[in-house]
């Protein structure tokens, strides 16, 4: 009999995982089974693994369907037959059509449909007619009889068959439901599989299929044929980059030891000694291709002016300095080299390199015009059912109104199940939590093969456009892929558009990447030090400025460590006040024992990196580096086998207690290293941050105006746009509101004006936008309201939205006589945008009445159009003339004074208190432009709460921690504003 598995890979569906649809297999005494998910091939790879430890023969297949309707069953021979899988499913996928009803001609692909499908005109000797044995009672008659020879025993297999609880069954139909997004009972039986479809008694099954063996016999004659073998073992990654890889040996020494004498321009021997370390383990473990294909990346993103950071682990290697994939000096800051290849690490390694979210996309379709469609794809991930989607998917099913499922969301802690909806809804999301829901994209893994991608997956194609696997990164590593990180921020975009604008506006060119320069400025550890930071990468947070200045931060290592500790991981261990403690006060630090003295040193004996956990785990406990890296993984959450994980633990307290380390100690030390999941940094990966961060504090030291406006333009950031308005207002800029003849659809800079772009102007549509920035460049700037009008073919209500935000200033016009003179302008003159006048007309001049508008209701209006007041500052807008007693510069001088303070609310962050009150930390800005950091205790907000975004007048104590100045806040009122002169 051919036992077809379906996983829960067939999403909203299945309800096995490969695991337990193993075991179902080997308890019902089944050798060899058929996985054949519908239109995927997610999970062949776990299953296929899972059989292997079992001693199961796996047979690959796949389960095609249209409409909910099954069309039939592919059974591959053999690896090449399910390459023809692969391949049939991603044509269909690619080219957005859907499967055909009947499979195409296939060379090694065993084709089943369904027997309720009816006959195919003509049968191919690959092709059968699957009978499942519900079915069987339909073969005595006579039309059916005929087809026999090509028929055979089918046994679909979706659920398992538990007795306790809620069936299998009773779980598919709640998927179904979610799938079809419908009500219970709604569901069709079409929509549905059959309430059999699970593992039962084998000899019953067989004795009804015993009337008519010819099915038994066809079915054991398919399986026969059929087979799956596969070394999961080394790597799948292209193999060569050149043509050999004694050719790949040769070309990366060459390149490395160029830029050997780029980066070491002193020729230093211990650097030479220790490239050719790294080349000869490099080219022993085969990844010379690996790292050749990451410069190939690198060198064609460096042509096109684009900007990157390589982070992670790869900047362990001086071989990934010389070849500029990253900038940071592994040898600087004594970074070895097994952290990042080492010869019992049990993964490859992979290379993160971070571009400009505006290049990204043409990074990525360079690879994958470099390298072929065939051989690239995107990196799959899967999207799992999980915590109030859960609820809100079931709520809908049984159909229950937006606010009871809000309730029970919002509730769902401590839910009563009392109600019998109640009960099933929390027994079916129990039940599915963590099931696979959707297939989406990872962040930004790229994965180029040696054989084609389909040797292994079916593609997608998801809104990105590019082809993508359908498994995920844990698979794509069992499988041996080193993926290729290609990601996008934001930071990036930054320091590019910097350079490019300071090109353009000052013809000078700056060269970022020499790091050496930026590390050696006087300038910039002024600026790291009083927390002058933001704009910039990664430390413009008010938590990051703080801890800058709790550890005097005014060079690149102390920012190295301060990119790292502030890792959620090191900060919700509590490691990271401790690490600031003990930085003031090294004479008082207490090491629990003499080895971690030895280790942490340098950190104060607080774990910082994971290599920090490395060393702890290999020299505390005597853990092997491939345990090590096992836990590294698990730190970093890339590794996903819990047993694995509890094996880890066990060998770390077994390991420390044989080495007679006191219990209390190593449960502290475990502690902190759980901590670490998923959170932590490793030493290169914090140090590439810094180097980013270092770049853009550069570019705000010397050309402040084109950084804050490449900022702008980026919108990304800590803050809104208009606090970095504020930074630049504050850094010198004369801020401007947008202009038909200075501005532009972006913010733009001339001189040190800086306009704000049309991007910002609310209701504004990019197509008229676009349309009068077309007619300026033709036509040369406008005159005024007339000749606009005369030009552009724009509606009334765009003309005078441009009017409101002050796109005429220029004029020298108030609104109301713009406005005039736009009404006074007779109707039939609408411009026709074909017809364009030779010659200029004269226009009467109007003697107009006396119209005057304030800079308050210009105000006004920007506030509403454009979202913050341009004209003037938030304070020009409040009824007190009051700015507080003191300013935040003034903080320092004034610890332990209760006294009030004026400021614009930038941010809050809410936090809960041991008892589990909510308190506040929250950044304001004061007058001069200047930030500063207040808390709001429990008992005061709920006096003093929050209303909204607004200019709050605050009383309270100036107090300090390690050198961060802040106010914990005993009162708070927010500032009226003088009233709307508009009406």
């Amino acid at each position: 009999m051919i036992f077809h598995f379906r996983s829960y890979y067939s999403l909203r569906f299945g309800t096995l995982s490969p695991k337990k649809l193993v075991e179902n297999a080997v308890k019902a005494g089944i050798t060899k089974l058929l996985l054949a998910d519908i239109n995927n091939s997610t999970a062949w790879s776990d299953v296929y693994k899972a059989c292997k430890e079992e001693r199961v023969d796996f047979v690959a297949g796949m389960e095609f369907r249209k409409n909910e309707r099954l069309l039939y069953i592919c059974i591959a021979r053999n690896r090449e037959g399910f390459h023809e899988i692969n391949e049939y499913l991603s044509a269909c996928n690619l080219r957005k059509t859907k499967v055909a009803d009947h499979a195409p001609p296939f060379n090694n692909v065993y084709v089943l449909y369904p027997l309720e499908c009816g006959f195919p005109d003509m049968f191919r000797e690959n092709e059968y007619i699957a009978v499942r044995p519900s079915q069987l009672n339909r073969l005595v008659q006579s039309r059916y009889r005929k087809y026999l020879n090509r028929m055979c025993a089918w046994v679909p297999l979706s659920f398992e068959n538990r007795k306790e609880g809620i069936s299998d069954y009773e779980v598919h139909r709640h998927l179904r439901a979610i799938d079809n997004n419908c009500l219970l009972p709604m569901l069709k039986d079409f929509m549905l599989a059959n309430d059999d479809e699970y593992v039962s008694d084998l000899i019953k099954i067989r004795e009804d299929y015993s009337q008519e063996p010819v099915l038994l016999e066809n079915a054991e004659e398919i399986l026969r044929h059929c087979s799956f073998d596969i070394n999961l073992k080394g790597s799948r990654n292209k193999k060569v980059f050149t043509g050999s890889r004694y050719d790949d040996k040769l070309l990366l020494q060459k390149l490395t030891f160029d830029g050997f004498s780029l980066r070491y321009p002193g020729k230093s021997e211990h650097v030479k000694i220790r490239i050719e370390k790294e080349l000869e383990t490099i080219d022993r473990m085969g990844f010379s291709s690996y790292f050749l294909m990451a410069w190939d990346i690198i060198r064609y993103s460096m042509s096109q002016g684009f900007y990157h950071v390589g982070r992670g682990s790869g900047a362990n290697s001086i071989v990934a300095y010389c070849l500029y994939i990253t900038n940071v000096d592994p040898v600087e800051l004594d970074l070895y080299f097994e952290r990042f290849i080492n010869p019992k690490r049990s993964s490859p390694p992979d290379f993160d390199i971070d571009f400009s979210w505006k290049d990204r996309d043409k990074v990525q379709d360079y690879i994958f015009k470099r390298y072929g469609s065939r051989h690239t794809a995107l990196l799959g991930m899967m999207q799992t059912f999980r915590d109030k989607s859960v609820y809100r998917e079931l709520g809908k099913v049984y159909g229950l109104p937006k606010a009871e499922i809000d309730a029970m969301v919002e509730e769902r802690r401590s839910l009563k199940a009392e109600d019998e909806v109640v009960k099933k809804i929390i027994a079916i999301s129990n039940a599915i939590r963590e099931f696979p829901n959707l297939r989406s994209i990872h962040a930004g893994g790229i994965l180029i093969s040696e054989e084609p991608i389909t040797m292994y997956s079916a593609l997608d194609l998801p809104p990105k456009g590019l082809p993508t696997v359908q498994w995920d990164m844990y698979t794509a590593e069992n499988l041996g892929y080193e993926k290729f990180d290609i990601l996008s921020q934001r930071g990036i975009g930054h320091i590019g558009d910097s350079i490019r604008l300071i090109a353009e506006n000052r013809k000078e060119k700056v060269d970022i990447h020499n790091i050496t320069a930026l590390k050696e400025d006087s300038y910039i550890p002024n600026l790291l030090e009083n927390g002058e930071t933001i704009g910039c990468f990664y430390v413009e947070s008010p938590a990051m400025r703080s801890l800058l200045k709790k550890l005097r931060c005014c060079d690149y290592l102390s920012l190295v460590v301060a990119s790292s500790i502030i890792r959620p991981g090191v900060s919700s261990s509590g490691m990271m006040h401790e690490y600031i403690r003990r930085f003031h006060f090294p004479e008082k630090v207490v090491y629990p024992h003499p080895i971690l003295k030895e280790l942490l040193n340098e950190t104060f004996g607080v774990m910082v990196y994971q290599e920090d956990v490395l060393k702890v785990v290999h020299h505390y406990a005597g853990m092997d580096l491939a345990d090590a890296d096992i836990l590294r993984r698990a730190m970093s959450g890339k590794y996903r086998s819990k047993a694995e994980m509890q094996r880890i633990v066990a060998c770390f307290h077994e390991g420390a207690a044989e080495l007679g380390r006191p219990e209390h100690v190593t449960r502290e030390l475990w502690r902190q290293i759980e901590s670490f999941s998923g959170y932590s940094f490793s030493k290169a990966h914090s140090a590439s941050f810094a180097v980013e961060s270092y770049q853009s504090l550069f570019l705000k030291v010397y050309y402040p105006l084109e950084f804050m406006c490449s900022v702008i333009n980026n919108f990304g950031g800590y803050y809104r746009s208009w606090v970095y308005f504020a930074e630049a207002r504050r850094l010198g800029a004369e801020i401007c509101t947008p202009c038909i003849n200075d501005g532009a659809y972006l913010t733009s800079l001339h001189g040190n004006r800086l306009v704000v772009g049309f991007i910002h102007v609310k209701s504004m549509e990019e197509k008229y936008i676009k349309h009068i920035l077309r007619e300026r460049n033709v036509g040369g700037n406008f005159k005024g309201i007339y000749d606009f009008t005369e030009r552009v073919s724009l509606n009334r209500e765009q003309i005078i939205l441009l009017i409101r935000v002050g796109a005429f200033a220029f004029t020298g016009k108030s609104k109301p006589e713009l406005l005039w003179e736009l009404f006074g302008k007779s109707q039939k003159n609408t411009p026709d945008p074909d017809r364009k006048q030779l010659f200029s007309v004269a226009v009467e001049e109007r003697q107009l009445p006396d119209l005057h508008a304030g800079k308050l209701e210009d105000a006004y209006d920007e506030m509403e159009l454009i979202g913050f007041p341009v004209s003037i500052s938030w304070f020009d807008i409040l009824q007190t003339s009051f700015r507080g007693e003191i300013m935040s510069i003034e903080m320092k001088e004034n610890l332990g004074r209760r006294c009030r303070m004026l400021g614009v609310l930038l941010t809050i962050k809410p936090v809960r208190t041991k008892k589990n009150e909510l308190m506040y930390f929250a950044s304001f800005m004061d007058v001069a432009g200047h930030f500063f950091e207040a808390v709001h205790f429990p008992q005061s907000l709920k006096q003093y709460p929050f209303r909204g975004n607004g200019t709050y007048l605050l009383f309270g104590k100036i107090v300090n921690d390690f050198g961060a100045t802040s106010m914990e806040v005993e009162k708070m009122a927010k500032m009226e504003l003088k009233s709307d002169p508009r009406g």
